[in-house]
């Protein structure tokens, strides 16, 4: 029962999808109890109309007689890390605060971003090779997906 009704609300959120090519989807949670939870962003962010049309794109096309469940639609919030290239993408320009899998922690603009890697500009400031003082410096930084434990947008106030 459990991975029928999993494949079912799979398919009706992939129809939704499929109409809606701005939104994607960050993670599909059900737990034992059978509460439903969706994470949306979008390439132009997620309205609060983006969530209760997915919602009801699920909700209109189940039967609760048949299977009773709770459903929450939301969208990816700031403190959800960042896991795929279109999300990457849609950030291009922000700061991000990203820790690495050998624990370092790097803080840049994110400036391009490709199938295998995110670029960041970083800034900051070291001592002069002459005399005192400090030089601002800019550099770019690459990184693999595969050395990020975690990439979050960095909040700034």
């Amino acid at each position: 029962m459990c991975m029928e009704f999993r494949k079912k609300i799979e398919e009706l959120l992939n129809q939704f999808l499929e109409e809606r090519k701005d939104l994607f989807l960050i993670d599909l949670k059900i737990s034992a109890s059978d509460d439903v939870t969706v994470i949306l962003d979008g390439d132009n962010g997620v309205s609060l109309q983006d969530c209760l049309d997915a919602s009801r794109a699920i909700e209109f096309n189940m039967d609760r007689e048949e299977h009773d469940f709770s459903l929450q639609v939301m969208s990816a919030g700031l403190s959800e890390p960042l896991s795929s290239e279109r999300q990457f993408r849609k950030n291009i320009g922000r700061d991000l605060d990203v820790l690495m899998k050998d624990d370092t922690k790097i803080e840049g603009e994110l400036v391009k971003v490709d199938e295998e890697k995110i670029t960041l500009l970083l800034r900051y400031r070291k001592p002069k090779e002459v005399g005192k003082g400090k030089i601002d410096v800019e550099e770019e930084k690459e990184i693999p997906y595969s050395e990020i434990k975690k990439a979050l947008v960095a909040i700034k106030f």
